[in-house]
């Protein structure tokens, strides 16, 4: 895991410009909100509103950032008002929250922004109950919220835009469907049900903390597809939680609040949340828990007790998670699996048509946005077989299958790759065997997907041209991939 977190690739260096750029653009909310004169739990909303806007907020563009970014407050201060003004309504309050569980989690089915505003809603809600927001208190909530969201805005957009030279990112949507086949339906109603669930036991376990347990179950929801996928975030989350709080214990209780001190420390847990969070979420999960003792620690409430309690209304809120997602219409591992793979092989023909035109020389011709829709749906089948390849999966078949699939479609985007590279040579001709191959290409694909036979082609000499041998590589890739793509019910891929 060490390994993972620290060694794993970072093209253009864009995880740690993002990090980067969150610790200074969170810095400077807080700080504006202060000389406003805002007090803690000022600071504390317009920081959490700072980062919720550099964190969530994952549209294609920048423009799309920018609006997405802008429509935050919209949504979020009404949902504050309504956390608000429920304050002394128990009931009301709990029914409202389990509301905006299922309308966040719904909403991810209109793609990033959908998700980012989901967000947003859930979490103003949730800081609501961690600062027990009265009605007396939302002007200057209003205010530091809407502060925070423009400063993070100026640093995202003014000060340090990068994505402005970077090419737009495919982002995949999640498979589709309608009504109770969508999986973002299902999810809302698992959400909800996990939420309630840890809503209930919760409030038994601690009357104050209550809400840790709901968020543990919505953030376990987060980014996740498959009962599988869910089922492994929430021993990652449970995971870095106990990690982190060992880590409290040791760093964040000896601080004694002390301003300064607790200010240069939540920097390096902003700093650590966001490098980590794309490659190791036990990793981010340990830096938000750190940064939630150390949060504690300046509202002068940090001891072991609560550490203790944060660990249980955690394990309440992963258990709500796994009920929902096992007994509350499962989406299973290999229905999820199966579409994105599915998905990624018709992109692997697609790149291979692409490049092919480049090759015969034409003029509108770019692989390059294949290639990287294709990285990014492979990710997407990373994710999702993740839960049988995880260590403690212990059906060793299935594991071995899935490895076996998930090497195979490696290859398949090394040949891809490098067939793009051999197009983007001024010097590269077009060879009339191309056609033919990226022909048997498209039927291999089509048989994957159709569960026919595929034919491999005999040809491809050992010193081929360039071009020919990636797809001769491709081709092979794809005929090796039949056999575990088409195991019978029961194995590796097949009713996980």
């Amino acid at each position: 895991m060490l390994k993972r977190v620290f060694m794993a690739p970072d093209p253009g260096r864009t995880r740690l410009r993002f990090a980067a750029r969150a610790v200074l653009g969170i810095a400077l909310a807080v700080a504006v909100c202060g000389l406003a004169g805002h007090s803690l739990a000022g600071a504390v909303t317009g920081g959490l509103a700072a980062l919720l806007a550099l964190f969530t907020v994952t549209d294609a563009t920048v423009r799309g950032q920018a609006v997405t970014t802008a429509l935050l407050p919209a949504v979020g201060l009404p949902v504050l008002t309504a956390a608000a003004e429920l304050h002394d309504h128990p009931v009301a309050r709990d029914l409202t929250f389990l509301a905006v569980v299922g309308a966040g989690v719904y909403a991810r089915r209109w793609g990033p922004r959908g998700h980012s505003l989901g967000v947003f809603a859930f979490m103003t809600f949730f800081v609501a109950q961690f600062l027990h927001a009265t009605t007396d208190q939302l002007p200057r909530l209003y205010v530091a919220v809407l502060l925070s969201v423009l400063a993070a805005a100026a640093v995202r957009f003014g000060l340090w835009c990068y994505e402005r030279r970077l090419p737009p990112p495919a982002v995949p949507l999640p498979p589709g469907g309608t009504g109770l086949a969508r999986v973002t339906t299902r999810q809302a109603i698992q959400a909800t049900a996990g939420a309630g669930f840890a809503l209930v036991v919760g409030q038994l376990v601690s009357g104050q903390r209550w809400y840790w347990a709901v968020g543990a179950t919505w953030w376990i929801f987060v980014n996740t597809t498959s009962r599988g996928e869910t089922l492994v975030r929430g021993f990652r989350r449970l995971l870095g939680t106990v990690i982190g709080i060992a880590l409290g214990l040791l760093v964040a209780m000896p601080v004694h609040g002390d301003p300064a001190v607790t200010a240069a420390l939540a920097a390096v847990c902003v700093f650590g949340i966001f490098y980590t969070a794309a490659v190791s979420y036990t990793w981010m999960m340990l830096w938000v828990t750190l940064l939630a003792g150390l949060l504690y620690g300046l509202l002068g409430v940090l001891g072991p007790g609560l550490l203790a309690l944060r660990l249980a209304e955690t394990g309440v809120g992963a258990l709500g998670a796994a009920l929902a997602v096992v007994l509350v219409l499962p989406v299973t591992t290999h229905s999820i699996t199966d579409a994105w793979i599915r998905r990624a092989l018709r992109c692997v023909h697609a790149c291979a048509v692409e490049t092919a035109r480049r090759l015969a020389g034409a003029a509108d011709a770019d692989p390059a946005p294949r290639v990287a829709e294709l990285e990014q749906l492979l990710a997407r089948v990373r994710l999702s077989v993740a839960p049988l390849v995880h260590p403690l999966n212990p059906m060793l078949g299935r594991k071995r299958r899935a490895r076996h699939v998930l090497a195979l479609l490696d290859d398949c985007a090394r040949e891809i790759r490098g067939l793009v590279a051999v197009a983007a040579d001024p010097e590269a001709s077009h060879d009339a065997r191309l056609a033919t191959a990226c022909r048997r290409v498209e039927a291999a694909v089509e048989a994957l997907t159709e569960g026919r036979d595929i034919a491999v082609h005999a040809g491809g000499p050992p010193h081929a041209e360039p071009a020919l041998a990636h797809l001769h590589g491709l081709e092979r890739a794809l005929a090796d991939l039949a056999r575990p793509l088409r195991a019978p019910s029961g194995s590796p891929l097949v009713g996980a």
